[in-house]
């Protein structure tokens, strides 16, 4: 790629072509996130800069990026970042990377914030804490518990909280699952856990595997840490509170039946996402 001078436009086309032929999703998207990551603007620059020639440094960091990726490393990982609910959110290898799924969770958190009671909000499981933060920034008026077991993960998202200035209404908390909530009740109760089945994660994308098996480990059937979860949720929920979990594509059924046997929830339901797979399930804990 040195030898002849390349321009933004043969760039982005031979990396697109060779992410293409290594099977990686969406390769053209790819290339633009690494090139723009290099040349320090936005993707949107790179379009009104096709011409551009890229320099030596510059050709040269772009290669080490490419060969990073071919070998497996996410593309979030590489450039450090990840857009999530049309923020920007710091990531790296201490954190599983937010996915676009997980909007889907935010989409129905709002829609059950409007009917529940009044209190705090707990992201179960927050790693980079894009959830927690999220939450923060759409709904103001309330306070955020965000728990994870991980230290690493919670200073992952304490960066993030302080990037989007909402550190004053978080309450960050180490320990397992719903631990550090002691014997408060919250109004809306949140979590993105662990639901890959621990058999399948060798057969996961390479990018993904390099992700913290802490954060994608759910026990033989994927559902271990949900199952626990949805078991000791009710003293801790507000009469009114909602819970809403988010699970595999198959495991919406599984979800629903576990929420409806633990006898206090109503209004159960699942909500998909954008491509029409189960992803969120949620219920109302009952008024009695």
């Amino acid at each position: 790629m040195l030898a002849e001078s390349w321009t933004t436009l043969r760039v982005l086309d031979w990396t697109s072509g060779r992410f293409d032929r290594a099977g990686i999703e969406s390769p053209r998207l790819e290339a633009q996130i690494l090139l723009a990551s290099i040349l320090e603007c936005d993707r949107v620059a790179l379009y009104t800069s096709f011409e551009r020639p890229l320099a030596a440094a510059e050709l040269a960091a772009f290669r080490g990026l490419i060969s990073r990726r071919l070998a497996g490393e996410s593309v979030a990982y590489l450039v450090g970042k990840k857009e999530f609910w049309s923020r920007e959110f710091a990531v790296d290898s201490r954190v599983l990377v937010p996915r676009g799924d997980t909007e889907t969770l935010i989409a129905a958190a709002l829609d059950a914030a409007k009917s529940a009671p009044p209190g705090a909000i707990a992201d179960i499981g927050t790693g980079s804490g894009a959830i927690a933060v999220t939450m923060a920034c759409e709904l103001p008026s309330r306070a955020v518990i965000a728990i994870d077991v991980s230290s690493d993960a919670l200073d992952v998202a304490r960066a993030n909280a302080a990037t989007h200035e909402v550190s004053d209404r978080i309450s960050f908390r180490g320990g397992n699952l719903l631990e550090p909530i002691g014997n408060e009740q919250v109004a809306l109760l949140l979590a993105n856990l662990p639901y890959v089945e621990a058999a399948e994660i060798e057969a996961l994308a390479p990018e993904v595997r390099a992700e913290p098996r802490l954060a994608l480990d759910g026990g033989d059937d994927g559902l271990d840490l949900i199952r626990e979860l949805v078991r000791n949720a009710p003293p801790m929920l507000a009469p009114g509170g909602w819970v809403v979990l988010e699970h595999g594509c198959d495991q919406g059924r599984a979800v629903r039946e576990l929420l409806t046997a633990a006898a206090v929830f109503e209004a159960v339901e699942t909500k998909a996402d954008l491509a029409g797979r189960d992803r969120v399930s949620l219920a109302r804990k009952a008024v009695v």
